[in-house]
């Protein structure tokens, strides 16, 4: 019963680290992101904290899941 629940986390947890991630990624291609990148060297904080957090997901989401 609980290996079902931490699948089923594991799942969950892996689909919002990949929604992150490509939210993330869209805004790296942004106007505002390009904008910043060429004024101050880097990404904006919100960037940043979507691909890092989307990340963080997503690697725990696969260990959720392929765990044994």
């Amino acid at each position: 019963m609980a290996g079902k629940n931490i699948n089923t986390v594991g799942i969950i947890l892996l689909v919002i680290g990949v929604a992150l991630l490509i939210w993330g990624l869209n805004l790296y291609g942004a106007f505002g992101d390009k904008f910043s990148r060429a004024l101050t060297g880097s990404s904006t904080n919100e960037t940043m904290l979507f691909l890092i957090s989307g990340a963080v997901c997503a690697v725990l989401g696969a260990v959720m899941i392929f765990k044994k």
